[in-house]
């Protein structure tokens, strides 16, 4: 005789009554493990543990890091990053004071550049005390320094205008896609004519200084402060008639004085450097009367680019999108010769064939 097996507890009898329902679940669900938490295959862990799978790891790393330098190392055999982000270093208070130091530069003063003195290197003594230290200045920041040119404002400045440009030529019902194309080539031209203007002058008055590519590139910009300024104040005042008329000649003058004055101040420590620091302006390079006559011709250049050049290029920007909206009228007004050409040839064609039509009627009663 066998004794009777003993009863099976409340929980082994539980999970009899639950094993059918996952036997007919989801197969693909993975089993809970031990405290609920779910457990990953175990072919990926073997897989994050398999050396061939780390070399691949590896590789591709050092592949990306790599294409990243020489893409950095292409871009710097032209435009500097670090000094890129120099000149995008401004704050929500700089913006604002900048924009309206471009508007209203009549009072403000002074119109110098900061500078920040750091320690390039230190001297220390055999007992740890510092015998000797070298320093280097730097320019600071445009959000350290108000009078310090930035590349934010030209930037945003040249985007807006095109826009801006665009939005009023839809308004007036003028709009054409190449107008987008028009603005952006001319504001672009304008700008490295500039740039390539100043080089040249810089390079022909002997002026060697500090200053980088980008101050002239960001005081080549601000132009388009007033330009924008211009633009919107006549589109409201003279009731959508564009800067033309006596409203619009009016607002395009203060713009253009108050930007002239601004260049004037701003670029005085870039044309005009100080003789202490200029070769050509020393007692060594010449005598005081050709020292002289160096400077003035400097200032000379300084006027003309400030008010001539500056009036010029000015003119054409506020005027551009008028003159593009007249070539896309015309291109448009070309279309349409072109069409009424065409829809003429059609009806020619069906004139003539009416009348071969009704000439073959005639024969046919004739006969």
């Amino acid at each position: 005789m066998r004794s009777p097996p003993p009863p099976a507890s409340q929980q082994q009898q539980q999970q009899q009554q639950q094993q059918p329902h996952n036997s007919y679940g989801n197969p693909y669900q993975p089993s809970p493990a031990q405290g609920g938490a779910p457990a990953f295959p175990q072919g990926f862990n073997n897989f994050m543990s398999d050396p061939t799978a780390q070399m691949g790891f590896q590789m591709g790393k050092s592949a990306l890091t790599h294409g990243q330098d020489y893409m950095e190392t292409r871009i710097n055999r032209y435009v500097s990053i670090p000094a890129l982000k120099h000149y995008f270093n401004v704050s929500n208070s700089y913006v604002l004071r900048k924009i309206l130091l471009v508007l209203f530069p009549w009072r403000h003063k002074p119109w110098s550049r900061q500078q920040a003195r750091l320690t390039t290197s230190t001297t220390s003594s055999a007992s740890g005390q510092i015998q000797q230290q070298q320093y280097a200045s730097t320019w600071l920041p445009p959000r350290d320094d108000l009078n310090s040119p930035d590349m934010y404002i030209p930037v945003m400045s040249l985007t807006t205008y095109i826009l801006l440009s665009t939005v009023l030529a839809g308004l007036r019902g003028s709009f054409h896609p190449e107008l987008l194309g028009s603005i952006t080539t001319t504001a672009i031209l304008i700008v490295v004519f500039e740039i390539v203007l100043l080089k040249v002058a810089m390079y022909i008055l002997n002026i060697s200084n500090e200053s980088q590519l980008l101050d002239l590139v960001a005081y080549s910009g601000y132009k388009f402060v007033g330009i924008i300024t211009t633009l919107v104040l006549c589109e409201i005042l003279s009731g959508g008639n564009g800067t033309g008329g006596m409203i619009g000649w009016s607002v395009f003058t203060y713009t253009f004085l108050a930007n002239a004055f601004f260049l004037l101040r701003s670029l005085k420590y870039v044309l005009l450097p100080d003789s202490s620091s200029d070769a050509s302006l020393r007692s060594g390079a010449g005598s005081y009367t050709l020292a002289r006559a160096q400077r003035n011709r400097r200032t000379q250049f300084l006027f003309v680019y400030s008010y001539v050049v500056q009036f010029l290029f000015m003119w054409i920007l506020s005027r551009e999108e008028a003159a593009a909206t007249t070539v896309a009228k015309a291109a448009v007004g070309s279309g349409a010769v072109e069409g009424g050409r065409f829809g003429g040839v059609g009806a020619g064609g069906g004139g003539g064939g009416g009348a071969v039509g009704a000439g073959a009627k005639m024969a046919a009663g004739g006969r």
